[in-house]
């Protein structure tokens, strides 16, 4: 695997410093986070990305469904 060093975040930096590296893939695309010095994770632009072809439609079920995931307790308690 190539990874241009430009494109190389620690993963403490990631964590304090998201909104950067946020800026960094808009910038360039993809951003590597490395974890103990080896690189673990691959964050991508999803909107831009190719490997990934979504419809809005798609998107817009794929965000739903993790706020949906994230929050089940607080909507179910607003069920009652």
């Amino acid at each position: 695997m190539n990874i241009n060093t430009n494109q190389i975040v620690s993963i403490s930096e990631a964590n304090q410093n998201f909104s950067r590296v946020s800026r960094l893939v808009d910038k360039t695309g993809t951003v590597i986070i490395f974890k103990n010095n080896k690189p673990k994770y691959k964050l991508i632009d999803i909107e831009n990305d190719t490997t990934i072809e979504m419809t809005d439609d798609e998107k817009i079920d794929f965000v739903a469904a993790r706020v949906l995931k994230q929050y089940r307790r607080a909507f179910e308690e607003l069920a009652k």
